[in-house]
This record gives C-alpha cells, sequence and structure tokens, in this order.
C-alpha cells in the first residue's frame, strides 16, 4: 500500500556542516585550526640569526635557551610565542575588553568550583511585573497556539511549494549601498518598525539615524562615553497606525560605561538614563508590550527595567561569566541570555525560574533571537555554528556551521503577512492570521505564513549569510565588508537586510520587488 507525500514523515533533526558555504562539520572543526594556526605560522616573519632571535626571546621576557635546544628549535619556540602573541591582539582588538572567541584558564577554574543555586526576595513592583506580564503574554500564546492548529491541517505539498519560492526569491538580495557611519567601528545596527530609519550605535559611543534605501544621516545623538553595546526600537515606533509619538520613548541603547539610555526621536538628550551595571552593557531589548527593557552586562548579570518608572525591578544572576546577549520571545513571557560561559539560559519572566539550559556550544554566545513559534530559539557562537534549540524537546534540534569564524550576531525573520510584501505568498493572499493574532475573514483558507521562514547571522569572516529555517540550508552568502561584520538586521517587508562591523561602514542588501 502506498503512502501519500502529504503524509510522508520528514525528520528535521539533524546537524549540518554547511558544506555549500565551504564550512566543515563540528568533529573537523579542531583540524581546521590547527591547519589555520600551522598556516598562520609559515607566514610568520622571524630572524635567522641565533644571537637575534635570543634577543628577541629575552625582549619577550621568555627564557633564551631551553635544555637540548639548538638554534633551529629555538627559531621554532619565538615563532610558536609570535603566533600566540597575534593571535591574542587580534582577538582582543576585535571586541575590547574581554575578546571574542578568547578561552581563559579562570572561566575552567570557575566552571570547576561547586555552584550552588540560590533565590533572592523580589520587591513589590517586581510581583506586579511578573503579573502584568502574565496578563499579557497568555492571550498572545493563546492565539498564536490557535494559528499553530490552524496551520496544522495546511498539506504538507503547499508548505514545500511555499518555501521553495522565498527561496527562489530570497537569492535575488545583492548590495544596494554602503555608507561610512563613523570614525570608529559600527558595532550595531537595527531596522524601525516601518523599515524606513535605521539606527546605527559605533565605538565611540554615537548613535546614527540613516534613512532607507538612500543611508542619509538623519539625526545623530552622542550617546554614551564608550562603545554603544546595545540598540532596540519601542514595539511600534515609527509607524503611522501606532500612537507612539516622536517625543516619546522610542529608542533603547547601551553603552561601555555601563548606563541604559531612553531616547526619543525630537531631543538630542536621552528621556532618562537607567544606571546599575557595573560593567559594559553589550545588548538591550525592548518587551514586546513596551513596558519593560532588558539589559545585558560585562558584569556578568542581565537585568530588567520599568520604562515608565525608570526603576530596576530585576537582577538577574545565573551565568559564571560575562553576559552578552537578551532576547523576548514574541509572546513575551520568556527571555533567552547568552554569555561568554558558552552558556545559554530561557527564563520564564512570569515566574523568575529558568526553563531551560543551553549547552552545547564550544565557544562564547554573541547571539540570540526567537522564533515567531514561540518555541524555538537561535543562538550564535565563537565556535562559528549556529544552534537551534527546542524548548518542547528540551534540546537542540539542529546546528549550522554558518561561519568560518566568530558569529557575531544573527536575526530571525518576523515580518507580520500585511507587511511581507516582498516574500512571494502561496496564494497570492495575506487574509489569514498573522504573528501578532490578527483575525482573518472567514472565507480566506488557510496559507503557511512567511514569518520565521528565513534568518540572517553575521561573522567574522567579513560576510552575511542568509538560511532557509526549513532545512537550514545556506540560501546566499552576501560580500562586500572589507572586515569583520558586527551586526545585520532585517526589515519587516523583507526588502532589505542591513549590516555593520570594523570596516566603519553600513551596508543595504536589497531585493528586487
Amino acid at each position: 500500500m502506498g503512502i501519500d507525500l502529504a503524509n510522508l514523515p520528514v525528520d528535521r533533526d539533524y546537524e549540518i556542516p554547511s558544506a555549500a558555504a565551504g564550512i566543515p562539520s563540528e568533529r573537523a572543526s579542531a583540524i581546521l585550526s590547527q591547519f589555520e594556526r600551522k598556516r598562520r605560522a609559515a607566514a610568520m616573519v622571524v630572524p635567522t640569526d641565533d644571537n637575534r632571535v635570543r634577543a628577541r626571546l629575552r625582549e619577550l621576557g621568555e627564557p633564551i635557551t631551553l635544555f637540548g635546544e639548538g638554534p633551529v628549535d629555538r627559531r621554532d619556540r619565538l615563532r610558536e610565542f609570535l603566533t600566540d602573541l597575534a593571535e591574542q591582539q587580534d582577538a582582543a582588538a576585535a571586541e575590547g575588553d574581554v575578546a571574542m572567541g578568547e578561552a581563559t584558564e579562570e572561566a575552567e577554574d570557575e566552571d570547576a568550583e561547586q555552584q550552588e543555586e540560590f533565590y533572592t526576595e523580589g520587591s513589590q513592583d517586581l510581583l506586579e511585573a511578573r503579573k502584568a506580564i502574565a496578563r499579557f503574554s497568555l492571550p498572545r500564546a493563546k492565539k498564536r497556539v490557535a494559528r499553530q492548529r490552524e496551520e496544522s491541517t495546511i498539506p504538507l505539498r503547499t508548505h514545500i511549494k511555499h518555501r521553495k519560492a522565498i527561496k527562489e526569491k530570497l537569492h535575488g538580495f545583492d548590495l544596494y549601498g554602503s555608507q561610512i557611519a563613523g570614525d570608529r567601528p559600527v558595532s550595531i545596527c537595527r531596522f524601525a518598525p516601518d523599515g524606513q530609519t535605521i539606527a546605527t550605535g559605533n565605538w565611540g559611543g554615537g548613535i546614527r539615524l540613516l534613512t532607507v534605501p538612500n543611508l542619509e544621516e538623519k539625526r545623530s545623538f552622542k550617546a554614551h562615553t564608550d562603545r554603544v553595546g546595545g540598540l532596540s526600537w519601542f514595539p511600534g515606533a515609527t509607524l503611522s497606525t501606532s500612537n507612539v509619538s516622536e517625543s516619546t520613548v522610542n529608542l533603547v541603547s547601551g553603552g561601555g560605561e555601563g548606563s541604559v539610555c531612553l531616547w526619543s526621536l525630537d531631543q538630542d538628550q536621552p528621556l532618562a538614563t537607567l544606571s546599575g551595571h557595573s560593567g559594559r552593557v553589550c545588548r538591550t531589548e525592548f518587551h514586546p508590550s513596551g513596558r519593560y527593557v532588558a539589559s545585558a552586562s560585562y558584569d556578568t548579570t542581565w537585568r530588567l527595567w520599568d520604562v515608565e518608572t525608570t526603576a530596576e525591578l530585576l537582577l538577574q544572576e545565573g551565568h559564571s561569566r560575562e553576559v552578552y546577549t537578551v532576547s523576548f520571545n514574541n509572546d513575551g513571557s520568556l527571555l533567552a541570555s547568552g554569555g561568554l560561559d558558552s552558556i545559554g539560559r530561557i527564563w520564564d519572566l512570569r515566574t523568575g525560574r529558568t526553563v531551560m539550559i543551553l549547552e552545547g556550544h564550544i565557544r562564547e554566545i554573541y547571539g540570540c533571537d526567537w522564533g515567531v513559534d514561540g518555541y524555538r530559539v537561535l543562538t550564535g557562537s565563537g565556535d562559528g555554528w549556529v544552534k537551534c534549540w527546542d524548548l518542547r524537546q528540551v534540546r537542540s534540534t539542529g546546528g549550522i556551521g554558518a561561519h568560518k569564524s566568530i558569529v557575531s550576531d544573527l536575526r530571525w525573520y518576523k515580518g507580520t503577512e500585511s507587511t511581507s510584501s516582498y516574500l512571494p505568498s502561496s496564494d497570492g493572499q495575506n487574509g489569514h492570521m498573522d504573528v501578532d493574532g490578527n483575525q482573518p475573514a472567514q472565507s480566506a483558507p488557510v496559507q503557511p505564513r512567511k514569518s520565521g521562514t528565513f534568518f540572517v547571522s553575521s561573522g567574522f569572516d567579513k560576510s552575511v549569510n542568509v538560511f532557509s529555517a526549513d532545512d537550514w540550508s545556506l540560501v546566499k552568502s552576501l560580500s562586500g565588508h572589507a572586515g569583520n561584520v558586527l551586526s545585520t538586521d532585517i526589515s519587516d517587508d523583507a526588502q532589505w537586510i542591513v549590516s555593520c562591523g570594523h570596516d566603519r561602514t553600513v551596508k543595504l542588501w536589497g531585493i528586487e520587488g
């Protein structure tokens, strides 16, 4: 007896080395690193004269000679030491105080120590915030689950046709424009909700707002005394259909001096400065309700702030090293955090408990983002891999060798059905429930949604990669940066991808309509 195509079982639980992108498997990563190290050592210039070799070793504070060591061995030892020194300097230049990808003995010692779980009594304001988050998130979760039940009735062949059409469209991304956005590297870039403005932050502490698609400077702020690490737009900001005005909070930023600033679009000074972190703030994120802000910091904590009162509601520990990234799910009930301890954590904001620990990366985690389905989260690491974690199965369900070096940022496409006009529909209609739960017309058939069908990542291999979220295959690799790419984002209409990096430029990648 045959089996219908619609009932054919499909297994998505696998690790993909992205051979099409030239990325090795995870098992071969160590071998690749050794080859790269040998290549770099061979290119290192060292003196051939033994007296000069000895003098150089003395200058570096190394032993002049070891027992039984000859001139050739001594020269090789100098070459090895200079290679180590160059790698450390490159890592330090890449990301400041604590280098991206730097493994320290202190971290190993901390992991060896016995860790005990403890709880701290929260304030009444935190209790009220948890209740408010529950009231906000539960109806959204109900609508999301209802939408997923509807999607389960869609035939498999319809999904396949839909994803194939989107993949073909994504192949059209190409470089549209480039603009110098600072005197120092540009550390982060984020599209405004309307897709007509890009907010960028640089290592000089400045924020610039650029227009789309001309990349002309619209406004600039001298935001921080140290590098800008986090930028996030208020939900609904810049949209004509929302009630968010330019004089209210539109943007939040985090700086290297440890402060978090709330910005309007009509003032040069912040509306409020949130102080409390004792270390550099790496990422900031608005809660979907707009009432709260989360910030990740080098002081090994992430914190939750009340936007209206500017009060610190929660100081959350749990990472053994610096916390680099935070991300809320679309419901607003969960928060994912990732740090330089190579560990990610999923937190339930309604209870304060850890829902899941994300263990699997062998290097630091620098990016994380939730899918629109509410139960999958992506993490990007210094090991060059992007991993997908499933809260239902409480484990990793996929891995991609996304970049040849550090994955610095990643963003899942989350545009609503009404805004994603540049992606093809399976039937040419947009009349079904969107990501935010808007009800469809009764006569409209259920169709696969476009949101969550792909994601983009940036890396220290100078590229921005577009991946399918269906089979985790590489769709398009965008090359054009002259240095490491530090951040990337996708516009809600899926027409634009923006990236920025060490070459001090902001690049806009476009897709034809």
